[in-house]
């Protein structure tokens, strides 16, 4: 079975991957991973205030990926697999395709307009070759007729 991971975050171009990668698992009998990142926050000197900013970044993250998955739900595909993880965002994808091996595509979604994002800068650049699967960079301006057609 192919899995196709995305990373979701509050992005348009981010909906759009979902999008694409959804209807390539539904017509390849697959299964997508979601994966939302939440960056560390900056050293704060009282530990109690750094906490409560990583854990509310969190909770945002964990409320972002469950609507994403119901939405993804609602069109007729599948449960996704869920995760949140915090840390560096090249590490923490690299660290999830290391744990997942069945992990057939990264797809991530590029920004309609200005750089495609650093995701996608860095896994497309000299990060690509590293890679254990295909990267799939949907472009963010396409239409879902563009990702009916294409997927």
């Amino acid at each position: 079975m192919r899995v196709y991971l995305v990373i979701m975050d509050e992005t348009e171009e981010a909906g759009v991957a979902l999008r694409f990668a959804s209807r390539r698992a539904a017509k390849t009998q697959g299964s997508v991973h979601l994966l939302a990142l939440v960056p560390r926050q900056p050293f704060i000197a009282f530990g109690g205030v750094q906490a409560t900013i990583e854990a509310e970044a969190h909770t945002r993250a964990e409320t972002m990926i469950a609507s994403a998955a119901g939405n993804l739900m609602s069109e007729g595909g599948a449960m996704p697999q869920i995760s949140v993880r915090q840390g560096e965002g090249v590490a923490v994808v690299r660290q999830y395709l290391t744990e997942h091996p069945e992990i057939a595509a990264l797809v991530l979604g590029a920004a309609r307009d200005g750089g495609p994002g650093p995701l996608v800068t860095h896994f497309a650049g000299a990060g690509a070759g590293q890679l254990p699967c295909p990267l799939f960079v949907v472009p963010g301006s396409l239409s879902d007729d563009d990702l009916e057609r294409l997927s």
